[in-house]
């Protein structure tokens, strides 16, 4: 697989060396308000210097297909998917420093799980979805997603709505749903013609949100 680094991973001089992965001031992070108490963190380049990350994360991560039922028949879920729950080491010391930082700084409740997602292509894909699984459904939770790789758009929508909200994801950037987000709003991935390289989204939650 190759993937386009993101133009804050070029900074350096061309005798620097590769750069190393490292977290940015999450005070940057710019909010949008939504409708019906939800809202959206968008920070983009949190994670500079995440070329060598992410060919880590490609390699380390136990990536794993799925198959599910929709509707009368069996189909399978077009991305690679692994879950690391409460108290699984994470594939690679600075995801587990994003976690602490996250945590720190949004303080309501810590992030304990992280789920994988590798896009390997622009046929690879999500649903319009929240996630409502568990406490979710009833509560104002947290999602938090990193994104390494190349750029795919993140789209937003009120439930039963038309209106539709983008975002577009690169390489080390940050996004965190939060307030009503989870309930009163869906986010999807969506297929693109385009040629476009893998990318990998980390999502962190809190205990109890799938």
């Amino acid at each position: 697989m190759t993937v386009q680094g993101s133009l804050l991973d070029c900074l350096g001089l061309p005798d620097d060396g590769p750069a190393v992965a490292q977290l940015g001031d999450l005070g940057r992070a710019r909010r949008t308000h939504l409708q019906d108490g939800a809202w959206i963190d968008v920070l983009p380049g949190w994670v500079s210097g995440s070329n060598e990350l992410f060919d880590r994360l490609l390699d380390a991560v136990p990536w794993y297909g799925e198959q599910r039922q929709m509707y009368e028949r069996v189909v399978r879920v077009p991305r690679m998917l692994c879950w690391y729950g409460e108290g699984d080491p994470l594939p690679d010391p600075l995801l587990t420093q994003a976690r602490m930082r996250l945590s720190a700084h949004y303080g309501a409740e810590p992030f304990r799980t992280a789920g994988f997602c590798l896009y390997r292509d622009g046929r690879d894909s999500v649903a319009w979805h929240g996630d409502t699984i568990g406490r979710g459904r009833y509560e104002d939770t947290m999602v938090a997603i990193l994104s390494f790789g190349s750029p795919r758009a993140l789209l937003l929508r009120p439930r039963g709505g038309t209106t539709v909200h983008r975002f577009c994801l690169g390489h080390g950037d940050l996004v965190v749903m939060g307030g009503s987000c989870q309930r009163t709003w869906e986010h999807a991935i969506a297929k693109t013609a385009r040629a476009v390289g893998p990318r990998i989204s980390v999502q962190f939650r809190p205990r109890g949100v799938r």
